[in-house]
């Protein structure tokens, strides 16, 4: 008496499962359920790590433009925040690598209006 070795059905629904896995991973049922639950929380913490990545970026970019002239990326951050103007990372990063001058221009007026503020006691 031979052994009945799984058909063309249980083939289908491990090829759904895991149609991408190689060896033991494509072949074997319960392997293949651990190897899914593995490519979740690979693919749940990496998702989180891209957006950690992508901010790293803006601020490398931002920073490097506004060293240019002199001045620091946190003292431009904390002035934006003082002025209440709330251009996000991402934005001031665009403007940085499409076009320095505008950023020149915007931690210039920055820059006028924080020291126009300190100087008449305002802040």
């Amino acid at each position: 008496m031979t052994r009945i070795q799984g058909g063309y059905i249980a083939e289908r629904r491990r090829k759904k499962l895991a149609s991408s896995f190689r060896g033991a991973r494509s072949k074997l049922t319960r392997t293949i359920t651990q190897q899914k639950i593995r490519a979740l929380v690979s693919a749940h913490r990496d998702r989180d790590n891209r957006k950690r990545n992508f901010r790293r970026l803006w601020i490398t970019r931002i920073n490097a433009i506004i060293r240019e002239k002199g001045a620091s990326y946190s003292k431009f951050i904390h002035d934006l925040y003082k002025r209440q103007l709330l251009l996000n990372r991402k934005i001031l990063a665009q403007i940085a690598v499409s076009n320095k001058n505008s950023v020149y221009m915007i931690s210039n007026e920055i820059r006028k209006e924080v020291d126009w503020k300190e100087y008449a006691g305002i802040i």
